[in-house]
């Protein structure tokens, strides 16, 4: 709990769903300022507004550090639009009693289902086969041509059991995989059962998988978690699914791995250097990558946009906001 904010200056650093700015500008006494635009703010514009903001309503793209707190000597809160928060230097926020909020839950079910498409499409050579038509290079069909991978009775290694990687063994599931997964702990025994997971070490779910998928948030522990001594420890006939953060996988290892046979192939939604691509991702045929697509459906951005405001509302009336980040 905190002291009310009672004219709170509230600066929306990124295009949001209007959903998101309703609930602000519903807020009693708030003044409301938002880029409107889908290019990044320039720093100097940013900068302008954050020097009178309480409150800043920031984006992914982002980077809430020192130099950005300090152009806010006002700031009482950042409230992310976004599950991940390693954009957000948390603890040079909690050093100047800023909180931080975040918007999870709401992304689940896209992000999965996302993740399960990258699966579908990595294993069955839909991008390849997409490529083919639209070059109108001349094809015949035949009993051999572009042969993909089933998943019936596959093992699918979940890395990261939170919400997401929940959605997504119950998606696999439906398609006859065997779930096993790696976390800090044990998830409730309840969803074990439904699922049929396994917890297991991390050097055993590289080993057994069919596919890993990774579902973990990214920290200093899990930068470059896969990298070439664990490619290494994947099946040849594996693949990697990437809906988490970008640098949770090294990419330079990926595309030595892509391009060697160590593993099959890869289906990445983030990127190590977003928006630049590693260029070998580009020359490899058994790599489907799209641009940080996870929650992009409008049900779920316009979700996203309103939990973060809700988050806002709840600080600005003395309350604590209802998904704190803490370090």
């Amino acid at each position: 709990m905190s002291d009310p904010i009672s004219t709170p200056r509230i600066v929306v650093t990124g295009r949001i769903p209007e959903a998101g700015l309703e609930i602000l500008r519903a807020i009693n006494g708030a003044e409301v300022w938002a880029w409107d635009d889908d290019s990044v703010i320039p720093t100097d514009v940013r900068n302008e507004q954050l020097a009178t903001a309480d409150i800043a309503v920031t984006l992914l793209t982002d980077r809430v550090d020192a130099a950005f707190l300090e152009a806010a000597p006002n700031l009482k809160m950042v409230a992310n639009v976004a599950v991940g928060y390693n954009n957000i230097d948390v603890a040079a926020c909690a050093a100047r009693g800023v909180v931080v909020s975040n918007t999870p839950g709401v992304l689940t079910d896209a992000t999965a289902d996302l993740a399960m498409g990258l699966l579908l499409m990595v294993t069955r050579r839909l991008g390849e086969g997409e490529r083919l038509i639209r070059s109108e290079e001349p094809w015949q069909w035949g009993m051999f041509m572009m042969l993909g991978t089933g998943l019936q009775g596959r093992t699918l290694g979940i890395v990261g059991m939170g919400g997401i990687g929940v959605a997504m063994a119950r998606r696999a599931r439906s398609f006859g995989m065997r779930i096993i997964y790696n976390n800090r702990k044990n998830v409730d025994t309840a969803i074990e059962s439904e699922l049929d997971a396994t917890l297991v070490s991390l050097d055993e779910l590289l080993a057994q998988s069919d596919v890993v998928s990774l579902n973990c948030p990214y920290s200093d522990a899990t930068h470059h978690l896969m990298n070439a001594e664990t490619l290494a420890q994947m099946q040849p006939s594996a693949f990697l699914i990437n809906t988490a953060r970008g640098p949770i996988v090294d990419e330079a290892a990926l595309v030595a791995a892509l391009q060697s046979g160590v593993i099959a192939g890869a289906g990445l939604d983030v990127f190590e250097n977003e928006p630049t691509v590693h260029p070998g991702l580009l020359e490899c045929d058994n790599a489907v990558l799209v641009p940080h697509l996870g929650s992009a459906t409008v049900e779920t951005r316009g979700a996203m946009a309103a939990t973060a405001a809700s988050n806002v509302s709840d600080v600005v009336s003395g309350s604590s906001p209802r998904n704190p980040v803490t370090t």
